[in-house]
């Protein structure tokens, strides 16, 4: 058997899988801030009860996500950090890319840098761009530095030298000398970590990986400690952001790589679902409490990205926060969540977010004093979701206190109807997100109608269903494991290590033996990294037009010859942006080697229905549709369906963690697996018709 968590914000998640018949059992507990490792040992002692299995029969690697990583970098709780860098660069991090990410914005902020001007350390030394010494190590000096650093208590290094992408042995050796003073204190070495242009960019990630180390290492002791009282003798593993498992000894290296696990995990859940199904064209579409995350999965891998930022300033807006160069899953980040605030603006327009309510004090329907409205209380109001049995009945909601909050702070707007305000927060969340998705999609080269779209997260199943209406989107597939999709998702996901490294190359300068010079190290680096025997390499080239100042990821094989490297790049810039410049001069710009460990994949996860919840007769309840109005609804528990069982909307169909909402005309269908699957009535445009005045009639 196997079992993964998945930390959130709010709620652990849990997943034990029998791989022999492919039962799962699923657990859900709140997440421990004092100690993580609390909430996931109570979680995996309560699957197991349920399974009735000791902790023995867990006999394969324990694998887990957590969001400490990127906590830690937007709350600042990171170990006391100090950056090396060459003689002139102490203020890069101040300098950032000169440019602004609101031209108009006159009180425009930018992130503070992780490591304060007392703690930055200028060395002499200096590398030309070929990797070739112009100026030493001035050993001198860094002997004085490292003196100052074991005075000021310092508990991380940075080390990030100019050029040392291309020769990483300045960076080695004034480690070598630190080491020496400072014994035990962990150093990071851009060369080692991200040997990739852009002295920014590369400085930054350096810092942040470095910041993040000590609390990284401690929570993954912590972790350990927790399986080991649960008498597991198994490994920790852990997901990283671009969707591939490494070993802890990996991981406390380089934490930096698990800043999007989660997420990841609900991308790489996504696309097994999909693969279960044959859909190889998918739209993941991951909403929670906070924000909703989409990404985009052809032939059944999601598309990575090789940077991300972390603690923007302004949530919503490219560029207000620290660049990190790290493979990533691609996604799309919308703020709108369950928890996201509706407000009535200066003008008296209704907005919904990005402010949030969190979990505490939470929507107002929580009943913990939170007393603003929410895309949940609009949900409560709406009929959505059903008070006695959220979360599988383990918390009730207060729907007298969602209806106060909607006529109290939109009543105004509204004609103090709670439904009609209600239904104009509904209908302003959903066409933000279909407009945020289609964008998304366009600016890959792709048509959303084309793509199936598979909902998880608590909230996404509720929205799922007129998102996709909006998007022109005719097939929409709920999971049967929707509210945990991203633990199941680490239960699925294979060893992967990526490793790149910049070597500037022109096409027309190419010969057979740089490739291997430069592959054939990264090959060994991926190897050793990775930690189990190697299945198999993927190969690709970040490419760009002689000239241009920004490149795109082209996959390669290892014997692709620059001709063929040339077709490639041009098939995937035309994909993206709609042409093909008639020029031939192409370069190399970083060169990236995906090395994949030996992984079997379950072959099949069925949820298992939780004990005690066998079946009262179908009920229902009224329910507010913009098709119909207020209606009564048949309500089911999607769990205790058997495999066929179908229905025309409007309907209900409710999991232990999540609520799938089936529109008027729509047909909601459970296949073998126990996935939900909503065809989209696209024939039907009333929707979008019908005015929020009309709402309350």
């Amino acid at each position: 058997m196997r079992v993964s968590f998945d930390i959130g914000g709010t709620f652990t998640d849990l997943v034990l899988l029998d791989e022999e018949t492919g039962r799962a059992w699923l657990g859900k507990c709140l997440t421990t801030y004092e100690d993580f490792s609390k909430a996931i040992e109570q979680g995996i002692r309560e699957v197991l009860e349920a399974a009735g299995q000791p902790s023995t029969a867990i006999d394969r690697g324990v694998v887990g996500a957590t969001t400490l990583v990127t906590n830690a970098l937007i709350e600042r709780r990171g170990a006391k950090t100090a950056l090396v860098t060459t003689r002139g660069f102490g203020d890069t991090l101040e300098i950032g890319r000169e440019w602004r990410y609101d031209l108009y914005d006159q009180q425009l902020m930018l992130p503070d840098p992780l490591v304060e001007k007392e703690l930055r350390f200028e060395v002499t030394e200096r590398l030309y761009a070929d990797g070739s010494t112009h100026t030493p190590v001035d050993l001198d000096e860094l002997a004085l530095i490292a003196d100052k650093l074991a005075d000021l208590g310092v508990e991380s290094v940075a080390v990030c030298l100019l050029h040392s992408y291309t020769n990483a042995a300045h960076e080695e050796e004034v480690a070598r000398v630190l080491a020496d003073r400072l014994g035990s204190i962990p150093i990071t070495l851009s060369g080692h970590l991200v040997p990739v242009i852009r002295e920014y960019e590369r400085t930054v990630t350096t810092v942040a990986n470095a910041y993040v180390r000590p609390v990284a290492g401690e929570h993954f002791r912590d972790i350990e400690r927790a399986l080991e009282r649960l008498g597991l003798d198994e490994p920790l593993l852990l997901m990283q952001s671009n969707g591939g498992v490494i070993t802890t000894e990996t991981a406390r290296q380089y934490p930096l790589r698990l800043l999007e696990s989660g997420p990841a995990a609900g991308a790489i859940g996504a696309a097994y679902v999909g693969a279960q199904l044959g859909l190889t064209r998918l739209m993941a579409f991951d909403m929670g409490g906070t924000t909703a995350k989409v990404c985009i999965i052809e032939n059944g891998e999601p598309s990575v990205a090789s940077n991300f930022e972390v603690g923007r300033v302004h949530r919503l807006k490219p560029g207000s926060g620290l660049p990190v160069t790290m493979p990533v899953v691609d996604m799309l980040e919308i703020g709108a969540g369950g928890g996201s605030i509706a407000a009535l603006d200066a003008l008296g327009l209704l907005k919904v977010g990005p402010h949030s309510a969190g979990s505490r004090p939470g929507p107002a329907g929580y009943g913990r004093g939170g007393d603003r409205p929410t895309v949940t209380d609009a949900d409560i109001v709406l009929g959505y979701l059903d008070p006695d049995y959220f979360l599988g009945g383990r918390m009730s909601l207060d729907v007298d206190a969602s209806r106060r909050a909607m006529v109290d702070h939109l009543g105004s707007a509204f004609g103090d109807d709670p439904l009609a305000a209600a239904a104009g927060v509904v209908r302003v969340v959903d066409e933000h997100m279909a407009l945020a998705m289609q964008v998304h999609a366009t600016e890959r080269g792709h048509d959303p109608r084309s793509f199936t779209m598979i909902a998880f997260g608590g909230a996404a199943p509720l929205h799922a269903a007129r998102v996709a209406r909006t998007l022109g989107l005719s097939h929409v597939v709920i999971p049967s494991a929707a509210g945990v999709l991203s633990a199941t998702g680490l239960l699925v996901a294979p060893p992967l290590v990526e490793v790149s490294r910049t070597r500037l190359t022109e096409l027309a300068d190419w010969t057979p033996e740089i490739a291997s010079t430069v592959f054939e190290p990264l090959e060994q680096q991926a190897s050793d990294e990775l930690g189990t025997p190697v299945d198999h390499f993927d190969y690709a080239l970040d490419m760009r037009y002689l000239g241009q100042g920004f490149e795109i990821e082209v996959p390669v094989d290892r014997t692709d010859t620059p001709e063929a490297y040339l077709e490639k790049f041009g098939v995937h810039y035309q994909r993206i942006y709609g042409t093909r410049p008639d020029y031939d001069r192409a370069e190399v710009v970083t060169w990236r080697v995906r090395a994949y460990g030996v992984f079997s994949k379950p072959s099949e996860v069925r949820t298992v229905s939780p004990a005690g919840t066998a079946s009262e007769a179908r009920r229902s309840r009224t329910i507010w549709f913009p098709e119909t109005g207020l209606v009564d609804a048949p309500v089911l528990r999607m769990l205790e369906q058997s495999p066929g069982t179908s229905i025309v909307g409007p309907a209900i169909f409710q999991l232990p963690e999540s609520t799938a909402v089936i529109g008027p005309g729509d047909l909601a269908e459970l296949d073998d697996f126990g996935n939900l699957h909503i065809t989209i009535d696209l024939s039907s445009t009333t929707a979008a018709a019908i005015g929020i005045a009309e709402v309350g009639a």
